[in-house]
């Protein structure tokens, strides 16, 4: 086995000063095809001079100041053991053979690195041999546990997850002290091929002995006991012992809290629990503005060990539409009452507001339960659209049935009253008749029985490659929860993820729901009179299109919608073809097609479907360092008035987006085009009536309605096929 390194295009130079050395300008790998090449670098002592971050990459172009731009220099003695990391590397991963050599090209600001790879042939497993003493685990259970398989090159690293994962399962099942020993791995060069046997030794079950509790002062010891899923006399399982350090971080009592592992040999293991308290309050301020909603404000506090037994108290306040009359209009914001008279302008722009006071009691006679209470009140404003006003309080009860799978049972009673045109309501209600929409404008209830379940089987929380999500509600109300809306809902969703070379992944989602009123709801809300029987609060209606949804459109654009305009519009004298009048606005026969009004005349509202099907698929994949691109199919059928979705609105919406892969989540950018822009949608506008109240009105016909007309030529049709999206985290 012969090791080759190669300097060409000069001599290295002296190591004295650090000035005297050259800067790596490029570092070039060739012949990489088995390997990770980010991996690989890594695993190097050499670095190529770059742009610290992906946000100083526009000033790298223009200068190499170091608050932007890293440098680099070449160091011999590192660079030559280089050589032996790379063939260490391959060697760890099965390819034993693995030739460098290396390549120094020289220039006047610096040098170009190329290693030159020749990965050979692997060394591959030819046969496993696990031998089990007893029958803990079965040949099944082993055989999925296996990370390193017959026929693969012999990678150590697999084989350490192997044994690893073998451990963690017996002591799952309660043999914490077992062992998974690699007797022999036999290895022929001639043939290039290595025969592994393993054992599997359970050795004896074991028991949770004497717990003691050590650091504690403020907190008393019942409360840290009962934060602990392990128990004295209690099989001594990984997962207690996992679920009972989280409890204790998941507390917020402690800085530091700390479950030291016993030592092995012994079937009764004594346990010490070792904490360091934190501080017991907690206060935040924080502020923010956009050019909708004008300036606000949060404040939040929360008191830790409220009462004792780690009990939780958090009081939140926010306030919005600070200074809204002052800046309506000015600088950057936007004239948010521009169709409103003076006295509505004045009340959209009254301050909004919402506060609430949540207490949670975790460690409900188990450490894996827990029960909160919440009173909760708000003021919210949608401009030129509604006031929504409500209070009430909720409960909610949480168990812990696996690790990353709770199920909560919540009821939530809300008093709501909202304040709006007639619009609103026949667009987000479904009902246009006077007497439904007189009855909805009062106070009414809305309390939903509710449980969810969630289970988490992802390898990443936030960037997963392998597992999968499943997630169910459903929620019931009825004069039994004492609501005015009535209605039975369900929906579920499931994300599967499958890995695809190092760092790429395929990622799909399916989500499915339906919501029906109960026929009591119109006699509950004070109208008794629903020709369609299909009362629901928006907020229960499904919705399709955006960021997180499918991304051909905005948000809440696929589905259901109608069409609002301004009726002095269809009168327009200006306008060719047959123009409406008063007579057949009062009277629905108005063509909304007949006049020649463009499309952007008309806004169209989201009204939400009963039912909904969903699904994507997505392909992740890496481009550079930190950056990432995808290109995906998102589809969705919204359905209205049936149980099935044939009469449904839907789409599919492919399209493609780049993600900057940071601490905290992916910085997503996608861009979706939409196939589909031609629909046939109802109108609504509004008359005024002989005493001066303005009545809603809803259109015969249809508008064939287009967001693109013909007259934007084809680089605004093909402009406005395409939405874009900028959020932060993986859609799904």
């Amino acid at each position: 086995m012969c090791l080759l390194v190669g300097i060409s295009a000069g001599t290295l130079p002296a190591q004295d000063d650090e000035l005297e050395r050259p800067e790596v300008l490029k570092l070039v790998f060739e012949g990489v095809d088995k390997a990770n090449k980010g991996e690989l670098q890594r695993s190097i002592a050499t670095e190529e001079s770059h742009c610290k971050n992906l946000l100083a990459k526009p000033f790298c172009l223009f200068t190499k100041w170091k608050i932007f731009y890293d440098r680099h220099y070449l160091e011999e003695t590192e660079f030559r053991r280089d050589v032996l990391r790379i063939r260490v590397f391959y060697w760890k991963r099965g390819y034993r053979e693995a030739e460098v050599d290396t390549v120094v090209q020289r220039g006047d600001k610096g040098v170009r690195i190329t290693f030159k790879i020749d990965e050979g042939r692997p060394t591959r497993v030819s046969s496993i041999v696990v031998r089990r003493a007893g029958d803990v685990l079965t040949n099944r259970e082993v055989g999925n546990l296996m990370r390193i398989r017959a026929g693969e090159p012999l990678d150590l690293f697999a084989l350490d997850s192997s044994k690893v994962l073998l451990r963690d399962r017996l002591f799952e099942r309660g043999y914490a002290d077992g062992d998974v020993i690699v007797d022999t791995v036999v290895v022929d060069d001639s043939l290039k091929t290595a025969a592994i046997q393993m054992t599997v030794l359970p050795k004896w079950r074991t028991t949770v002995g004497k717990i003691t509790i050590k650091g504690d002062s403020n907190i008393s010891e019942r409360t840290i006991r009962n934060s602990l899923v392990l128990k004295e006399g209690r099989v001594y399982r990984r997962s207690d012992l996992l679920q009972s350090q989280r409890n204790l971080y998941e507390s917020n009592l402690f800085r530091q809290a700390t479950i030291v592992i016993p030592p092995k040999g012994d079937s009764t293991k004594e346990i010490e629990v070792s904490v360091r308290e934190a501080p017991l309050r907690e206060m935040r301020t924080s502020g923010g503005f956009n050019t909708v909603d004008f300036i606000q404000l949060e404040q939040r506090f929360t008191r830790y060990n409220f009462l004792g037994g780690a009990r939780r108290l958090d009081l939140r306040g926010v306030v919005g539409n600070i200074l809204a009359p002052q800046l309506n209009g000015a600088l950057i914001f936007k004239n948010v009452t521009r169709s409103l008279t003076p006295s509505e302008e004045d009340v959209f722009l009254r301050p909004t507001w919402s506060a609430s006071a949540d207490f949670t009691q975790p460690w409900f006679r188990d450490p894996r339960n827990s029960i909160g209470l919440s009173i909760f009140g708000h003021r919210r404003s949608a401009p030129d659209i509604f006031i929504d006003r409500g209070y009430g309080l909720s409960a909610t009860f949480t168990r812990l049935m696996a690790y990353r799978a709770p199920a909560s049972l919540n009821y939530r009673f809300e008093v709501t009253k909202v304040e709006a045109g007639d619009v609103y309501y026949c667009q987000n209600f479904g009902v246009c008749e006077l007497n439904t929409i007189g009855a909805l404008r009062r106070s009414q209830h809305l309390s939903p029985l509710s449980l969810s379940v969630f289970t988490d089987r992802t390898n990443d929380l936030f960037y997963p490659t392998s597992g999968y999500i499943l997630r169910g509600d459903a929620e019931h109300a009825s004069a039994f929860t004492l609501s005015d809306f009535r209605y039975n809902r369900v929906f579920g969703e499931a994300n599967k993820y499958w890995a695809v070379g190092k760092r790429g992944a395929i990622a799909t989602r399916l989500r499915s729901g339906f919501v029906r009123a109960l026929e009591s709801t119109s006699l509950a809300v004070g109208e008794a009179d629903d020709p369609r029987g299909s009362i629901l609060h928006p907020r229960k209606r499904f919705y399709a299109g955006g960021s997180q949804s499918v991304r051909g459109f905005g948000e809440n654009q696929l589905g259901p919608r109608v069409l609002t305009v301004d009726p002095s519009r269809l009168k327009d004298d200006d306008l060719e073809g047959p123009e409406c009048t008063d007579a057949t606005i009062i009277d629905g026969s108005c063509n909304p097609n007949a006049a020649d009004l463009p499309s952007s005349e008309f806004q169209p509202r989201p009204t939400g479907g009963t039912s909904l099907l969903e699904g994507s698929v997505e392909y992740r994949f890496p481009l550079w360092d930190k950056i990432g691109g995808a290109v995906f199919v998102d589809a969705a059928v919204v359905g209205e008035g049936s149980t099935t979705l044939v009469k449904g609105t839907g789409a599919i919406t492919p399209g493609f987006g780049f993600r900057y892969y940071s601490s905290a989540g992916a910085i997503r950018v996608d861009l979706g085009f939409r196939p589909k822009l031609t629909e046939d949608l109802p109108v609504v506008t509004q008359i005024i009536r002989e005493d001066g109240e303005i009545e809603i009105r809803a259109l015969d016909a249809r508008r064939r309605y287009s967001p693109v007309d013909a007259t934007g030529g084809f680089l605004s049709e093909v402009t406005n096929r395409l939405a874009l999206h900028l959020s932060i985290g993986q859609a799904f």
